[in-house]
């Protein structure tokens, strides 16, 4: 594990400390059971791969801590309508505020602008963010599998998929991915390939390449990081991956829903 996932984790242990005593977790679950239903985050990717189209889950972030002030006009409801325009399946919205500049709000406000299925993007580790997800609207939570053990990861996967959410599984490596892989196979969870080395912070595609030869015929995945070009997407779709989570290159575009359409318009 890096030294930025450890200290962001030990920061998301004090966070939900503190949420836990403004809200308890049992008030979160009863918001939940008052939720409506979700959009279906994995079957509109699925929606897409089989209509031979590229599934595009767009990001809606604000900053990183390698990169520092990403985008400062920032409104999450207009990038998410640009982003739906631009032919977007889903949203990726992040929420986590030390790191990454995110909100809460921001994903019910991306949420409330569009049609499209929503991820929260944050760093869980707890059930209570599972039902807080859940209360804030989401689709789909992100479940990192370097940030987990094997017994929480079953956990939170189980209890997401057991109050209607989706699930992406972000791995970084083959050993992540074989973690992955043990976990019930379900329609409603994703698998996802991180292409940035936790250690190095390097970014290479062939990561997606190598996992995906290893995954049994009946499962697929989506690619994170590293599609900035048409040539990126061509070479993930000619090895058979269709779903891709891009966030930063429309992030620096002045509409980021046109710079989607352009990237794949293949």
């Amino acid at each position: 594990m890096s030294d930025i996932l450890q200290k962001i984790l030990a920061r998301k242990a004090e966070e939900v400390a503190e949420r836990r005593t403004r809200v308890p977790q049992a008030e979160l679950a009863a918001r939940c059971r008052d939720t409506g239903p979700t959009r279906g985050f994995a079957a509109a990717l699925e929606r897409r791969v089989a209509a031979g189209r590229a599934a595009v889950i767009a990001e809606v972030k604000k900053a990183s801590p390698s990169k520092g002030l990403i985008r400062s006009d920032f409104d999450p409801a207009q990038i998410a309508k640009s982003y739906e325009t631009g032919g977007a399946a889903c949203l990726s919205v992040l929420t986590d505020v030390d790191f990454f500049q995110g909100a809460d709000a921001y994903l019910q406000s991306a949420r409330s602008a569009c049609s499209l299925p929503v991820l929260r993007k944050d760093f869980l580790l707890d059930a209570y963010q599972v039902y807080e997800a859940r209360a804030l609207g989401a689709d789909c939570i992100l479940l990192i599998a370097a940030a987990l053990e094997d017994a929480p990861l079953r956990e939170l996967a189980s209890l997401a998929r057991s109050i209607g959410l989706d699930v992406l599984v972000e791995v970084h490596d083959e050993a992540e991915l074989d973690r992955a892989l043990a976990l019930p196979s379900d329609a409603g969870l994703i698998l996802g390939v991180n292409n940035r080395n936790l250690r190095s912070f390097e970014v290479s595609l062939d990561t997606t390449v190598l996992l995906k030869a290893r995954l049994p015929a009946d499962r697929w995945l989506v690619t994170e990081s590293g599609i900035h070009a048409p040539e990126d997407v061509r070479k993930m779709r000619d090895a058979g991956v269709h779903a891709f989570l891009v966030g930063e290159a429309f992030m620096r575009a002045a509409d980021p829903g046109a710079a989607l359409a352009q990237l794949f318009a293949r």
